[in-house]
């Protein structure tokens, strides 16, 4: 009876790291196949998702972000960008969305081009507001401005909050250690599949 037992959760781990395996590999070919959403032309707001401020200053991960902005901004692809980010909890003094409009003005964009988005705490807050902006001005079809191992989550997520055909810039890092967030982005993805299910399944109750 307990070598019966044991066998039957060996065959139940087994059957569980393989179904691991699959599925961080489903992810990871995710996160490959979002550099193909390609922008469109129609594309005239680009939404720059937030990351941490480092005394007040954009990150070195987060000027990869804004830097892949101003390329788009400065070959006409876009005629503004919507800067997303809330107050950071390492003890900024500004919220992340008025230290990437800083950075911007610096670089030469026009204040008046550069719309905060200062309340966001997470991917999906920084989609779900920029999308009020958006809809109070009347634009659409925006570029998600990211890195490439976050656009996948970051198209999911637009689409769940009512972006039609959301395409994203994709950044390549040169400074962040990429094996890290790879696995980090693997949890989020997760996580954020999760949650889409609950607000789904809280959202059918009414």
């Amino acid at each position: 009876m307990l070598k019966t037992t044991r066998r039957r959760l060996l065959s139940l781990a087994a059957v569980l790291v393989a179904l691991g395996l699959i599925w961080v590999g489903y992810i990871q070919w995710l996160i490959h196949a979002a550099q193909f959403h390609s922008p469109s032309a129609q594309a005239r707001t680009a939404i720059v998702l937030g990351a941490a401020l480092w005394n007040d200053r954009p990150s070195p991960g987060l000027r990869e972000r804004l830097d892949q902005a101003y390329a788009l901004y400065e070959d006409r692809k876009v005629d503004r960008l919507i800067v997303s980010g809330g107050l950071d909890n390492n003890g900024a003094t500004v919220t992340e969305a008025e230290g990437m409009k800083r950075y911007l003005i610096e670089r030469g964009v026009p204040a008046d081009e550069v719309i905060e988005e200062p309340e966001a705490t997470s991917t999906y807050e920084n989609l779900l507001f920029s999308k009020a902006i958006m809809d109070r001005e009347g634009w659409t079809d925006p570029i998600i401005v990211t890195h490439q191992y976050h656009g996948a989550r970051a198209v999911d997520i637009a689409r769940f909050v009512g972006f039609v055909d959301p395409a994203v810039a994709l950044t390549d890092s040169q400074v962040m250690w990429m094996p890290w967030h790879k696995v980090r982005e693997t949890l989020a993805y997760t996580k954020w599949i999760v949650d889409k299910l609950r607000m789904k399944l809280v959202g059918s109750a009414f």
